[in-house]
């Protein structure tokens, strides 16, 4: 990774930390990131009509297909999270979310043939992170057994993290088709603005289908919008503010599989602002857990 792409993600990482301890404050649903998503395309905006008449017509059907798919899992994404932070704590659903798109990121790579491109010492350092990830939620080892992560918690926050490594790889095809497209005279960092508000677009019109067509969700819309809206702008701002960070900083790197990994930074600054602001259980597993991950993120970034 070049210090440019290191230095987009970290300030990304911390971004990200911040959106999801702001929106777990606010015990979030699937209608609280639509408006979140809705004001991320909104923030967007101005590439996309300054490029109105002359890029939108080049696009390739092959990104618009991407595109549509990469909104759909991050749609899921916000869905499964928003209920993994109703049912559990910001300082066990946030880590599992963020850690374990790592392996499946990594299983993807090796099976589209790129484990050339994967260091020995980055798998060892994924592996860690993943073994952290499942010491964070146990108070003692002799816990340590498969019946424990048969929760509600748990299984949202790893629907969510599936969901994560799946956009990650989508965007990471569509930006590097979109990129190598001849026609488009445009440079890349406009070009990843403008794929960014594409996406946040398509997210909120998925989004706005699994609100619409559930009359809980219409009742939640309407409570966002008299109760939480100010909350629900700021995050969607962080949210397209970090996420438009790291899709910068997959111009300057050769595989996905880093960012992923070195973005999840985010997971001690997650775990910490839960236990000491929102005042979750702390315990020491807890810690050494965030502390392999730690040890784990360093592999994968000097790797």
């Amino acid at each position: 990774m070049t210090l440019v792409a290191i230095s987009l993600v970290i300030l990304s990482a911390c971004i990200h930390a911040l959106w999801n301890f702001f929106t777990k404050k606010r015990h979030p649903t699937a209608s609280f990131f639509l408006l979140a998503s809705l004001t991320g395309t909104l923030l967007l905006s101005p590439i996309l009509i300054h490029h109105s008449d002359t890029l939108l017509h080049h696009i390739p059907d092959r990104v618009w297909m991407l595109l549509i798919i990469a909104g759909f899992f991050m749609a899921l994404y916000f869905i499964s999270l928003a209920r993994a932070y109703r049912e559990g704590e910001l300082s066990i659903a946030y880590p599992i979310a963020r850690a374990m798109p790592i392996i499946i990121v990594l299983a993807v790579v090796v099976y589209l043939g790129r484990v050339d491109q994967i260091s020995l010492q980055s798998i060892v350092g994924s592996a860690l992170v993943v073994f952290g990830c499942f010491m964070i939620p146990l108070q003692r080892f002799k816990e340590l057994r498969f019946s424990n992560y048969l929760n509600l918690t748990f299984g949202m926050a790893l629907i969510a993290a599936t969901c994560s490594a799946g956009y990650a790889l989508v965007d990471d095809e569509a930006l590097r088709y979109f990129r190598n497209n001849n026609q488009l005279a445009i440079d890349n960092t406009s070009m990843t603005i403008l794929y960014a508000c594409l996406e946040a677009s398509i997210t909120s019109l998925w989004l706005a289908l699994f609100v619409v067509i559930r009359k809980q969700g219409r009742i939640d819309f309407y409570q966002v919008i008299c109760v939480n809206k100010w909350y629900a702008i700021v995050a969607g701002i962080g949210i397209n503010l970090a996420y438009t960070l790291v899709l910068l900083a997959l111009a300057f790197v050769e595989n996905v599989s880093y960012i992923v990994a070195f973005h999840r930074l985010s997971i001690p600054l997650g775990a910490v602002l839960g236990i000491l602001i929102l005042k979750e259980k702390f315990y020491p597993l807890k810690l050494l857990g965030v502390l392999i991950m730690l040890v784990g993120l360093l592999g994968v970034a000097l790797g």
